[in-house]
């Protein structure tokens, strides 16, 4: 039977006008320290944002989403919290922010493997949209 081990994850969103408290999920954050894991994955849909905020500037939102699977992964060119420990990074990426850039709530869960959970959680949570340009029957209303 294989080992499951608990993990944390949250969800990382866009709120291009804070005002509102409208957002996009961009992407998904997992963090497993059973099995030293630390890992994001990010994806931009510049349409729902310019729907939100025809003026955002979708490049610029992409350059600082990037951040976060950097950050993770502990890449040096991501500055000096990709040198912090594993939870410290975790801790740091899930902070709550006032920004357009901002994270869910942290939440639990449990897995075999927590790169398929990322994989999961970011095709159910952020990925809707590029699943509804392969298969246009998945939109709603």
């Amino acid at each position: 039977m294989p080992v499951q081990s608990s993990f944390d994850y949250a969800v990382i969103r866009v709120v291009p006008r804070v005002e509102r408290e409208e957002f996009v999920n961009a992407g998904v954050i997992v963090f497993c320290l059973e099995r030293n894991f630390l890992a994001a994955k990010v994806h931009v849909d510049d349409e729902r944002l310019k729907a939100l905020w025809p003026e955002i500037d979708v490049d610029l939102v992409q350059r600082h989403l990037e951040a976060f699977p950097r950050i993770s992964a502990g890449d040096p060119s991501a500055g000096p919290i990709a040198r912090l420990s594993l939870r410290e990074r975790f801790h740091w990426l899930v902070s709550p922010r006032s920004t357009i850039i901002q994270v869910s709530p942290v939440h639990t869960g449990i897995c075999e493997s927590p790169e398929q959970a990322l994989d999961r959680l970011f095709e159910r949570l952020a990925a809707r949209e590029l699943q509804e340009k392969a298969d246009p029957s998945l939109r709603s209303g």
